[in-house]
């Protein structure tokens, strides 16, 4: 085994796993996950809280999420990992002062953290979401390839369209990242509690003539299986099957009909702010930002729906996380 630490660090959250990897693969080729967790963890920061209307990260956010950094390196020493490796994205990538946000992470971690492009972070999203899903449903029936894995994050979101099997052997054939997130998004447009009609249409026309681009780079029409990641979908899916707590183990590889993922999206964008924080499943630091990810996601699967007779949609737990983690093999 060999012992690992990933951290991701997006828009709104940044997040720990500290995963063993096997040294070998299982035997007899039956499937097993490839990281065994030792420890995950995840805090809202909102590191890209005003960059889409300013270009920079604001004193409090980088306070925020430099804490979080150097709590996260005591918890990787203590943990005894081998290799680490920080990966920061959109927020970071659009930010004016992104060096000063540099400087202070290799102070705290004493690695040099990586500002990805989107494509490498919508392969990193698409080899952890593609490998932590077992290869069949909970019918027992294999899904079907490509899988289209959608990551929506606070500040992009990530298509990318590949085979499952081939991960390991380089980059996924196709991907685009667009700056469509639930921060972005909410800043921009959801200012109202709950949204009006006039800013719900302007969202989605953002949205829409995102996925118009996607559509360009992505063979959508060429999906086998809709997969999404993230806190977004993963909230979303704790909302269609009305689960009494977030249970990761219980939406982790869930396949739900379309019908009932669009129900559940617009349901929450509909919702007023006092209603999502109750909600028992719901993080508090994504009460404000869920209606922006659920018109997000929305779209994307309508648009997949259509394109691909997809009738289901996967949630995967793991995603971009675990693609780090597993690049540290």
């Amino acid at each position: 085994m060999t012992r690992v630490a990933a951290i991701d660090c997006g828009t709104n959250s940044i997040r720990l796993l500290v995963a063993d990897l096997p040294d070998a693969p299982s035997a007899g080729g039956a499937w097993a996950p490839p990281l065994l967790d030792v420890h995950r963890e995840m805090r809202v920061v909102r590191l890209g809280e005003g960059v889409d209307a300013t270009g920079r990260l604001s004193d409090g956010a980088l306070e925020r999420t430099l804490a979080a950094t150097r709590d996260y390196a005591a918890l990787v020493r203590e943990l005894g990992a081998e290799r680490t490796r920080f990966v920061a994205t959109s927020a970071s990538r659009d930010a004016s002062n992104a060096s000063v946000f540099v400087d202070g992470v290799r102070d705290a971690l004493g690695v040099e953290p990586e500002v990805v492009a989107g494509a490498q972070e919508a392969a990193l999203s698409f080899r952890g979401a593609a490998t932590g899903v077992p290869p069949t449903g909970p019918d027992g029936v294999a899904l079907p390839s490509p899988y289209c894995v959608v990551d929506i994050g606070g500040g992009s979101t990530e298509v990318v369209l590949g085979d499952p099997a081939a991960t390991a052997d380089g980059a996924p054939p196709a991907a685009l990242s667009v700056d469509v997130g639930c921060v972005r998004l909410t800043e921009r447009h959801l200012r109202a509690d709950p949204p009006t009609p006039e800013q719900v249409a302007a969202a989605r026309a953002d949205v829409d003539a995102a996925l118009d681009r996607v559509a360009e780079v992505v063979p959508l029409a060429a999906t086998g299986t809709l997969v999404g990641v993230a806190g977004t979908v993963t909230t979303i899916t704790a909302h269609a099957l009305g689960l009494p707590r977030y249970d990761g183990a219980a939406i982790h590889a869930t396949a739900l009909p379309t019908a009932d993922v669009l129900a559940a999206c617009r349901e929450l964008l509909a919702m007023p702010r006092e209603q999502r924080a109750a909600l028992p499943f719901m993080h508090p630091g994504r009460v404000d930002v869920i209606g922006a990810g659920a018109l997000v996601w929305e779209r994307v699967v309508e648009r997949v729906a259509a394109a691909a007779d997809v009738r289901a949609v996967v949630t995967s737990e793991h995603d971009i996380l675990d693609g780090i983690a597993l690049s540290l093999a």
